[in-house]
């Protein structure tokens, strides 16, 4: 593993650059990072499936400070999300601001036991009893806080956590010293999964949380401070067909 170790430092300190993030490179925290917002970068996150030029395409037409929201999100639905979807979505985020925001949430699950996944909980919970999803759409947007029983590996959550927890030049750390970077899971997609199969950090065929954690914990022997820092290096691995 050693030998695995240094491709990954490697490939980390490689990646590591603004250049990494652009219109030839497309990437949601591109634009979450023009912001630098934790509700805009929730909403960033959450839209963050499919091809990435489009997701960036999206995000990138959406006026997130905008005070009406009924006007500003009436034509805009993406995927799985209506129009109607997207503007109960950016409501339900305004509400859940003016209630103390997604990281007091957060931090209420959080804060026992330093679990990301108690902390995910709690705000998926909250921000669900806000919205009352009742559609295919804001259902798959949300999900739901039945976390373990899910199945879901929860990869935009905990992109999200990501974003806000670590801090360097892709990443923007607004809860740096807030969260420990050691308690982060892996942003699982399919990318990050057959890659790490791969290259043996992960046995398990099951494309799911459990899996996410697996590789984690295999991550954290490489850097039990930080262990997802070799999130983006994995990622692109896989992008690039390079592993």
């Amino acid at each position: 593993m050693s030998d695995l170790k240094a491709r990954l430092d490697a490939e980390y300190k490689a990646r590591n650059k603004e250049c990494e993030l652009s219109l030839d490179r497309p990437d949601p925290l591109m634009v979450a990072k023009r912001y630098n917002d934790e509700h805009i970068a929730l909403a960033c996150a959450l839209f963050a499936y499919g091809n990435a030029g489009q997701i960036v395409k999206f995000l990138s037409s959406l006026d997130f400070e905008a005070d009406d929201i009924d006007a500003a999100f009436k034509d805009k639905y993406y995927r799985f999300q209506t129009p109607s979807d997207t503007v109960r979505f950016f409501k339900a985020l305004s509400e859940l601001k003016k209630e103390g925001g997604v990281f007091e949430f957060f931090n209420s699950g959080y804060k026992r036991e330093h679990s990301v996944l108690d902390g995910l909980r709690f705000v998926i919970s909250k921000l669900n009893s806000i919205l009352k999803p009742d559609t295919q759409g804001l259902d798959f947007l949300v999900g739901r806080e039945e976390i373990k029983e899910s199945g879901s590996p929860l990869k935009r959550w905990n992109m999200y956590l990501r974003w806000m927890v670590r801090k360097d030049c892709l990443d923007m750390g607004l809860w740096e010293s807030r969260v420990d970077r050691s308690s982060l899971l892996l942003p699982l997609d399919t990318h990050t999964f057959n890659v790490s199969r791969r290259l043996g950090l992960l046995e398990r065929k099951s494309y799911d949380l459990k899996s996410a954690i697996l590789i984690t914990e295999k991550l954290r022997e490489f850097d039990p401070m930080d262990p997802i820092k070799y999130d983006f290096a994995l990622y692109r691995i896989g992008q690039e067909k390079l592993g």
